[in-house]
This record gives C-alpha cells, structure tokens and sequence, in this order.
C-alpha cells in the first residue's frame, strides 16, 4: 500500500495571479506539453493550454445527482470550481489506443508497435482527490508482475500543478474518502489560489527538484504568518462544506459491511434505476476496464488490435461461452460498487474511490453512490 504522505515541500512563497501565465510559460519552455482546465461543451474539461488565457478565468460549476452546470463567479478566480467530466486518467490511460498493427507481404507477416507519445506533460490543476486517483492508477499498472508499458511511458513524463481546494461542489466527498481537500500526495508544485478584499495571489511551494527549478524563473515573495493562516482557513472552508453536507458519511468499514451485504434488497432497489450506461465508469478516475477490438482490411493483407475503454456495466464485458456472468444490472452494480469500495483494497491495498462525486453527477438517472452506501447500512441495521 502505498502511504499518502508527500515528500518535504518548500515553504510558501507568493505568486501574484498577474503572474500565473509566466509559471505556464515556463512549463512550456522547460519543454512540457501543459494541460489544464478549460471552457468547452458547456464544461469544465482538460485540454492543452498554451497560456493562463486559457484558463476559466471566472467561472465555477454547479453540481448535484445528475446534474451539471456552468455560472459565473463573482470574482476572477482560475481555478474557483470542482471538478469536470474529465479526468487525468485520459492522458495516461487513453480511452482508446493502438496496440499493434500487421501487415503481411509475399508471404512474410511483419507486426509493428506503434510508438508511444513521447511528449512530457504537465498537469496544471490537479486536485487533492485527482492525485490520489493517479496514485491508485500506479498502483494498477506500475506495480505486480505484469507492469502496463504504455502507461508507465506516460506517467514517468509528467509534471504535476497540485491546486488545494477551498470550496466543494455538492457532489464533493473526498474528505468522507481521507483523500482531500487538502494536497498530501507527492507533486512538484502545489498552489492554493486566495481571492479576498481585492487580493488575487497563490501561495506556491516546490516538491521536487523540478518544481524548484520553475519557481526560481518566477517572481515570487516570502508568504506572511497571515496569508499562511489564510490559507488554511480557505482549506478548512471545504472540509466544512463536505462535513456539513448531505453526502458525508462513514468510510471507515466499508470494505466489511459490503462484505456482509452482497444479497442486500439494496441491489434490488438500486438496478430498477440504474440503466447501465456506463456513464459512471467513463467519468471515473480509478475505473481501468477495458477490451480489445482486432480489425483487418478486405484484402486480408493488414491487421490491427486496439485497447479501448470498457466497463463492468455493460453486457459482453463478463461473457464468457455459455453467456454472461453477470447478465442483470443488479449484478453488475453489486459488482461496481463492492469492487470500488471493498475488493479493491485486497486487489490494491486502497479503496478505488477517491469521492470526486463524478459518478454521482454525470449518471444520467441520478444514482448516488454515497447514498447507496446509507441504504445498505440503514437496510443491514433495520
């Protein structure tokens, strides 16, 4: 299991948001691809960014069970939202890629690798929650017998921007999941944004040597005892939301009260509103399903297979001869939820589930996982 503690960070130091497009430009020159936040589909999604203009500059979201929407801000605040229907996990585990290709010739079949990105990249904007979904990714593909080269080839080039919350989205519940508000995984710069009484300033520290080495291209200042205490404050203001919200709950025997509740009329009640979408899955950080699709043309002469994502949702994903092992939906969100929560940590030593409530917003019939959570237990103890 891998233990959520950072390494020693540098102290605070001060970047005036004027300032926020010269960190960005200084990724760029260091040679890294950035990708951050930006406004597209009526969303709040990565993409590449070339400067700080690109950033919803003003903007926050509105979230709840199947429900997400776009409002403006009362204030100019970069990064003043939760999070969108995308991940990280796009970018270091592609939802579709290629994973050989063949062609044959006079009788000679010759199969080539497609070469991987070989672009480093950085992360600009990661929460709390999102790099404890990273760190659950590593430990899928990077660790056991049979490492996933493709990934470890992605994830070995990233920088990542760590930025601390200060407020949740109503969806929010990584401080339930030990996972947030506030960053304590390993990154190499974290920045906490703070916008009050005509102040517009980030207290910026380096994790890494790289981290380091951008902050001295920028011009910074020691933080205050003040604008310290500010910050914590602007912290705590999250993980009072979360507490105080609908949505917090118990995590701390999860694994053993899933364990005891597999034939729970809970299951029954959940499938006769889940339609199986996947939707939940595809928006998920952690979920790491997938199949392979082997094409050929008509002449028989080139063959390729690409992996693209998949889900336990959906029918053929368990059919083996004879039919599918899980062929009802009752199955399979029994199968989603007690692995997310429960067998996942046999698997991987941690929970899969990080509480970035995505799950929760973009299923398009409003299935709440931590509402499923309180029915099993309310149903166990009843």
């Amino acid at each position: 299991m891998v233990t959520p503690m950072a390494t020693e960070k540098s102290p605070p130091r001060i970047l005036a948001a004027a300032d926020l497009d010269l960190l960005i430009q200084a990724l760029r020159s260091a040679g890294y691809r950035v990708v951050g936040p930006v406004l597209a589909d009526q969303a709040i999604v990565y993409d590449e960014i070339a400067g700080a203009d690109d950033l919803p500059q003003g903007w926050t979201d509105e979230q709840e069970k199947g429900f997400y929407r776009l409002r403006r801000r009362h204030d100019p605040a970069y990064f003043g939202y939760a999070v969108g229907p995308h991940s990280w996990k796009k970018y270091l585990h592609p939802p579709r890629r290629q994973v050989w290709r063949a062609h044959q010739s006079n009788g000679n079949l010759e199969i080539e690798l497609p070469a991987e990105d070989s672009q480093a990249t950085a992360f600009l904007g990661v929460r709390s929650c999102e790099l404890h979904a990273i760190a659950i990714q590593d430990r899928v593909f990077l660790t056991g017998r049979y490492p996933n080269g493709s990934y470890q080839n992605r994830r070995q080039k990233v920088f990542t921007v760590s930025v601390n919350c200060t407020s949740a989205a109503a969806t929010c519940f990584c401080q339930s999941m030990n996972t947030g508000p506030a960053v304590d995984l390993d990154c190499d710069l974290e920045m906490t944004e703070i916008v009050n009484a005509g102040e517009h300033y980030f207290l910026v520290r380096s994790g890494s040597d790289s981290g380091e080495a951008i902050l001295k291209q920028l011009p910074l200042l020691p933080a205050t005892a003040d604008q310290t205490e500010g910050e914590a404050a602007a912290i705590d203001n999250a993980v009072q939301q979360m507490k105080n919200g609908p949505r917090s709950f118990d995590s701390s025997d999860l694994q053993s009260l899933l364990y005891r509740n597999y034939d729970s009329p809970a299951w029954d009640q959940v499938a006769d509103r889940c339609l199986s979408c996947a939707n939940c899955t595809m928006a998920c950080p952690t979920c790491f399903c997938t199949t392979v699709e082997d094409t050929t043309d008509l002449s028989g002469q080139h063959a390729e297979r690409w992996e693209r994502w998949d889900s336990c949702f959906t029918g053929d994903f368990s059919h083996v001869h004879g039919g599918a092992i899980r062929p009802g939906t009752r199955s399979r969100y029994r199968q989603w939820l007690t692995h997310k929560l429960a067998t996942w940590i046999d698997q991987f030593g941690s929970s899969g589930c990080v509480g970035c409530g995505r799950c929760i917003a973009w299923c398009p019939v409003g299935i709440d996982l931590t509402e499923e959570v309180k029915r099993i237990r309310e149903l166990e103890q009843s």
